[in-house]
């Protein structure tokens, strides 16, 4: 039901309408002139107004502008007489929502109303779903910022650097832990600097080739990186990358650092703690192997002396050959002291790691030929110039090729065809593999126990039992790590891996 005022100056119709309209289940309010009308209107706020176009002083266009302005969402119908056409196409433009002439007829009246009470449906309709809509915008609103807000923080507050960039490669979030490690402000970075401008060029290139070419990229492994901050210190890292999405066509990139800076420093130390505890069995080993080498000196000048005695140039021969073996010992002895006492940081350098495995099995090639041992080189093609220690790999190579030579010489199967194989792999462009590979005599499990610890050789005193030690030491000093396999009677495998840089031309 319907509240209506029914406006007019003849009282006749209103009396005549009123209970025609109260009949059909409307509530009715009148009034008999426009300034009346709208003064019920104000007062009784009725849904649909129907209103008369001629009356005298306030006219039904009038009342029509005047009701819109109070309330628009009214529904007003404008009764017109004979020769009011115009008047009712006025009102319409106005926003009537329909006219009826004089004499009113019931049944065009209920059509009006029932199209008034439409549009009047319609309108509550529609302001409800424009409110819920409203309602559901904010909601979404909300919970995007609340998300929005949760994400920021969580990038903020992780200690991780965090480097995102968009399509272009352009950086556009760098959080604390990003500023940290690079040393830059999120206002010298952020819209203002690449992805290249910050990160090493392996990293750049990486986040390129997705980015430019398009292509579906994996989240990468972690893997070590040096990173060169604002001020040229080298920060040691994790990094992980990955490019971002939407519907399948990269939209951006992300990059995660782990600043392992504190890492690498309790890595020093654990180091140095076992180096210095190591050095009290040293001591004691050195005096030991000292002794030795002393007595064969003692022993080689004591032949030499006999033989100046009785002027036998064979026994002085033999003396002095005794002399220079143990002069060399002590030699050897000595340089290994030192580099194992030593703390020295790798000196990174461009080199071919191929050519220093070359190099070294030049060096050995004649002592391998004299035992009759073959040394194959096997060589990874795909590694170019890398920067690494160069003068850590060399001398470690050096040492592992020299026992492995020496393990064939003591091999007692002579039906054997002794080889030392030295091989490079390149092990998904972060690691580089070298691995000296023997046939000789293996070791057993008890030796394989001890063969890290000072003064414990299996040469006998042709050896100094410093010699793994220091390359162990070279090795982990360098970020790398030494493996070894061994079967009594069949042979060693000696693996050392390095992590490198990829050297830019």
């Amino acid at each position: 039901m319907s509240k209506l005022l029914l406006i007019d100056d003849e009282k006749a119709i209103v009396r005549v309408l009123s209970i025609s309209l109260k009949s059909d289940g409307h509530e009715v309010v009148t009034a008999y002139s426009g300034k009346e009308g709208i003064e019920v209107f104000q007062r009784e706020s009725p849904d649909i107004v129907l209103t008369d176009i001629k009356m005298p002083g306030m006219d039904g266009l009038e009342v029509l502008k005047t009701v819109k302005e109070l309330n628009p969402d009214t529904e007003v119908i404008m009764i017109t007489g004979h020769g009011d056409m115009g008047s009712a196409i006025e009102a319409l433009q106005y926003g009537a929502s329909d006219f009826v002439n004089k004499p009113v007829r019931d049944e065009v009246l209920a059509i009006a109303l029932e199209r008034a009470k439409e549009k009047l449906l319609m309108k509550r309709k529609l302001r409800e779903y424009t409110e819920d809509l409203e309602n559901m915008v904010w909601i979404a609103t909300e919970e995007v910022r609340r998300k929005s807000e949760f994400l920021d923080k969580l990038i903020t507050s992780s200690n991780d650097g965090i480097v995102a960039t968009d399509e272009g490669g352009e950086i556009i979030i760098f959080n604390p832990g990003a500023q940290k490690i690079f040393g830059y402000s999120k206002i010298e970075v952020v819209r203002k600097m690449g992805i290249n401008d910050v990160c090493p060029p392996e990293i750049g290139e990486y986040f390129k080739q997705a980015l430019e070419h398009k292509t579906i990229f994996k989240e990468s492994d972690w893997k070590e990186i040096m990173i060169s901050s604002k001020n040229d210190q080298k920060v040691p890292t994790r990094f992980s990358g990955s490019i971002l999405y939407e519907k399948d066509e990269p939209i951006g990139s992300v990059g995660f650092f782990q600043d392992l800076t504190e890492i690498k420093r309790l890595e020093r130390n654990l180091i140095e703690s076992e180096r210095l505890a190591a050095i009290g069995q040293t001591v004691a080993g050195l005096a030991h192997h000292i002794k030795n080498i002393l007595s064969g000196l003692k022993g080689g000048a004591y032949v030499v002396k006999i033989g100046l005695d009785k002027d036998d140039t064979n026994k002085v021969r033999a003396g002095w050959k005794m002399v220079e073996r143990n002069v060399g010992r002590v030699s050897e002895l000595v340089l290994s002291l030192l580099t194992y006492s030593k703390v020295r940081e790798p000196e990174y350098k461009v080199c071919l790691p191929n050519e220093i495995a070359e190099d070294v099995c030049m060096l050995m090639e004649t002592k391998a030929e004299e035992h009759d041992i073959k040394i194959v080189k096997d060589f990874d093609a795909s590694i170019g110039k890398v920067s690494l220690d160069s003068d850590t790999v060399h001398r470690t190579l050096l040492n592992l090729v020299s026992n492995a030579i020496d393990a064939c010489i003591f091999d007692a199967d002579e039906t054997k065809k002794w080889r030392v194989r030295v091989k490079t792999v390149l092990e998904d462009n972060e690691m580089i593999r070298f691995e000296v590979i023997d046939n000789g005599c293996g070791m057993n499990e008890e030796i394989k126990k001890n063969l890290f610890t000072s003064f414990f050789s299996t040469k006998g005193g042709k050896g100094t039992g410093l010699g793994l030690l220091v390359t162990r030491k070279l090795v982990e000093e360098h970020g790398g790590k030494i493996d070894v396999s061994s079967k009594s009677g069949k042979g060693s495998t000696f693996i050392i891996q390095l992590p490198y840089s990829k050297a830019i031309h």
